[in-house]
């Protein structure tokens, strides 16, 4: 079992920065891929990004390439999203969530364990 607690929300206008923490909990943290996702109203959750377990590989969805970081502290079982040049399209619900399989799936139903999510909201 893995239990994941996101934090780092919150307003920001656009242009802005902001750093998302995902803290894990469990022994095998070091073993998870962990992903980023984000849902706004009234639309489907979409993958923002993720980092693998066993290269500390990245990838991003094309709207957020090059302004969004993901990076991982297996020491500290947690994992970051740190994102600049914010953008009034980068309103919704972050969440952060983990999988055991290979690689760095995209799809929302490839992961096993949820956060229960951090709202940004970024003011145009």
């Amino acid at each position: 079992q893995v239990q994941l607690v996101e934090s780092g929300g919150g307003l920001v206008q656009a242009g802005g920065s902001l750093r998302l923490s995902c803290a894990a909990s469990g022994r095998t943290f070091s073993r998870y891929t962990m992903g980023w996702f984000r849902q706004a109203p009234g639309k489907e959750r979409e993958f923002v990004g993720g980092i693998s377990w066993s290269e500390g590989s990245t990838y991003y969805t094309d709207s957020v390439t090059g302004r969004f970081t993901i990076s991982r502290d297996n020491a500290k079982n947690a994992t970051y999203l740190q994102m600049h040049s914010l953008k009034p399209e980068d309103t919704a619900v972050y969440y952060c969530a983990a999988t055991s399989r290979v690689g760095v799936p995209r799809g929302v139903t490839w992961y096993d364990y949820w956060g229960q999510g951090t709202q940004v909201t970024v003011s145009s």
